[in-house]
């Protein structure tokens, strides 16, 4: 037996005695196990109107000759969709998520982080410092009533103002049917 192998044999039991400790927990015995605590779904689109969204965002890029990643992220970074029309780079649907959470994170369309890191020196040093934030044009917001819900991003069309075009699509799309 090579290393390799051990260690998933020790793995594999390790999971497997835990496993075996779950049933007596749920039955009143003890386990070593912390039971899992019970967190609230974040605010966002319902995965129907995540899909739709992405779909129409998709459809639309298609339309224009872009080949672009679409991603929809809920109130709290989770990822809802992403799609990848064919032939899109691996580097477009990557950039399509990180516009979606940097809209997110920053409460604003990623092309206008894009716009104030240019005088604000604070700004460009967080956005800088972290390589899941992309601050060109391209993700936009999801909001109800001024609460943002989530945000779409989009990534590979030349241009990220086509980027950010498509995304558009895609919040019009679902905009009158989110809670």
């Amino acid at each position: 037996m090579n290393s390799r192998s051990i260690a998933f044999t020790v793995l594999m039991g390790a999971s497997l005695a835990a496993g075996a400790q779950a049933p007596a927990a749920a039955a009143g015995g003890t386990s070593a196990a912390a039971p899992a605590a019970v967190v609230a779904p974040a605010r966002g689109p319902s995965l129907d109107l995540a899909l739709e969204a992405a779909q129409a965002t998709l459809a639309d890029c298609t339309a224009r000759g872009h080949r672009v990643g679409v991603s929809v992220v809920d109130a709290a970074g989770v990822l809802k969709v992403a799609l990848a029309a064919d032939g899109a780079s691996s580097r477009g649907v990557q950039s399509g998520n990180n516009k979606a959470v940097t809209a997110l994170t920053f409460k604003l369309p990623s092309g206008q982080v894009g716009e104030q890191i240019k005088t604000d020196a604070d700004l460009a040093a967080r956005v800088a410092a972290n390589p899941s934030f992309n601050s060109r044009a391209g993700g936009v917001l999801l909001q109800v009533g001024g609460e943002v819900i989530g945000a779409i991003g989009v990534g590979g069309a030349r241009g990220s103002e086509n980027d950010e075009a498509c995304a558009l699509t895609g919040v019009k799309k679902i905009q009158d049917r989110l809670k």
